[in-house]
């Protein structure tokens, strides 16, 4: 792995771009890793996964739970799970250029960063879940790798594209 230069000029709208769809693109991978790993877990700890419960609370919030079969609300959530990973995608842009690591170990260890601010920051705070701390520790492992899949396939991607001319 070498370290990426700053040889490569970027708009900074374009890099929002660039970093938005690395991670959207990142999304994808993770999205198979959860969904794979999961059935590893003790049978007591496969329960729905966070975006899925997340969405879930967020509709009920919305009052339109109800209106939502199982199928609506698992086409929510791929929606809303992989547009986070967009919007993540967006915050790790202007960060690739700035900090000198490989980006593969940058996007993981932004991975990391979204984790714990996601599930011991945001989620509590909003009273959507319980602190991450909480959770059982292989299922905490599992989503902790899961982010680092996604932070890892995100620095690869954003390689790809930030060294693209365009």
């Amino acid at each position: 792995m070498t370290q990426h230069t700053n040889s490569v000029q970027v708009q900074p709208e374009r890099a929002l771009l660039k970093g938005t769809i690395a991670g959207l693109v990142a999304t994808l991978p993770m999205t198979i890793f959860m969904l794979a790993t999961q059935r590893f877990l003790p049978k007591r700890q496969q329960y729905r996964l966070p975006p899925e419960m997340i969405t879930s609370e967020l509709a009920h919030r919305a009052h339109v739970r109800h209106h939502l079969n199982k199928q609506m609300v698992l086409g929510a959530t791929l929606v809303s799970h992989f547009g986070y990973g967009a919007a993540m995608g967006a915050a790790y842009a202007p960060l690739y250029r700035r900090v000198p690591l490989p980006a593969i170990l940058q996007g993981i260890l932004f991975g990391l960063v979204v984790w714990a601010a996601s599930y011991l920051g945001l989620l509590p705070l909003l009273g959507i879940s319980a602190s991450g701390n909480k959770e059982p520790l292989r299922r905490n492992l599992m989503m902790i790798a899961a982010h680092t899949v996604w932070g890892a396939a995100m620095g690869a991607t954003a390689t790809l594209l930030f060294h693209k001319q365009g």
